[in-house]
């Protein structure tokens, strides 16, 4: 039992990993026409709408009291926060230098689960995950290169790294609420509580969506139910049966399937550095999750 828990464990975490590597596609054709707190409310609006529907179908109700505090603060972190300066942060430095800088947020991750949660730093985690920081930030170089005209404003730079520090401190504080609440539960109102955050770029959502094209909308709309109500879900399925530290580690693998979506989508055919930074950032997951080898037993059986 305990085997097969693992295992939909690892699923729901790849289903979260590739959803919210397939979320840059997306957040490029909708970023073009929405501003960066519009773009955050209308997302979050259509995922609290998606899984305010499913919580009605299975009947799940509110979470339990406990569960409320962690709920709050990673909704209004992770959410909310997160989501706006990330999409303010794109705007102000180049796609390469928001992924170096925000792919801090699995080590501050590990390093708050640590100091917080009382989770263990094993040698393999931390060997991973440099592993895979080496390779995000050869991605991101790779991009930066790429990019015409790229930029990386003082600005820009610190929107990205509060991005970060955000989106750590919201998987930190979601951690504890779900030995109390059903992933769905703990999503579904963060999602709610981080859009109730969001509610002042009202006015900007309802003036943008009168403009904006007919495809930057659907990708608001697919951000919303997919990367968003969809993999938070699973992330959380996964998060209750890990640490967050080792979770973390598992999102060191999306710069390396958006430097593969974008080549399949986009047509935007890698550098060799480029697919050399995804192949470390692999190799980094599967060191970080690994376990050590139990060592063979020794005794031996005597034949009589």
């Amino acid at each position: 039992m305990q085997k097969s828990s693992s295992r939909l464990a690892l699923v729901a975490a790849g289903v979260t990993v590739v959803l919210w590597a397939s979320a840059f596609v997306s957040i490029r054709s909708a970023g073009a026409a929405y501003s960066p707190g519009a773009l955050a409310l209308g997302r979050l609006l259509s995922g609290a709408l998606v899984l305010g529907a499913v919580l009605l179908v299975r009947r799940e109700g509110l979470p339990p009291r406990a569960a409320w505090p962690g709920i709050a603060v990673s909704g209004l972190l992770w959410f909310g926060v997160y989501m706006v300066v990330l999409n303010w942060g794109e705007q102000e430095v180049d796609a390469g230098t928001a992924a170096m800088v925000v792919n801090v947020g699995p080590i501050l991750i590990a390093l708050l689960g640590a100091r917080f949660l009382g989770e263990s730093l094993p040698p393999r985690l931390l060997a991973g995950m440099a592993v895979s920081f080496a390779g995000a930030v050869t991605v991101g170089l790779s991009m930066s290169r790429d990019s015409s005209g790229g930029h990386a404003s003082v600005l820009g730079v610190a929107l990205c790294l509060l991005a970060a520090v955000a989106y750590a401190g919201g998987v930190v504080a979601q951690k504890p609420a779900l030995a109390h609440g059903s992933a769905l539960q703990v999503t579904a109102f963060g999602c709610l509580v981080g859009a109730a955050a969001c509610l002042p770029f009202a006015g900007q959502l309802v003036g943008e969506v009168g403009r904006a094209p007919l495809s930057a909308t659907l990708n608001m709309v697919y951000l919303g139910v997919f990367p968003t109500a969809l993999a938070f879900t699973t992330w959380a399925y996964a998060l209750a049966r890990t640490t967050a530290g080792r979770m973390g580690a598992t999102t060191y693998a999306v710069p390396a399937l958006v430097v593969l979506l974008a080549w399949a989508f986009l047509g935007e055919l890698p550098r060799p550095l480029t697919l050399a930074g995804g192949v470390l950032c692999l190799a980094g997951v599967a060191v970080s999750r690994s376990r050590p080898r139990r060592p063979a037993a020794t005794g031996t059986a005597e034949s009589t």
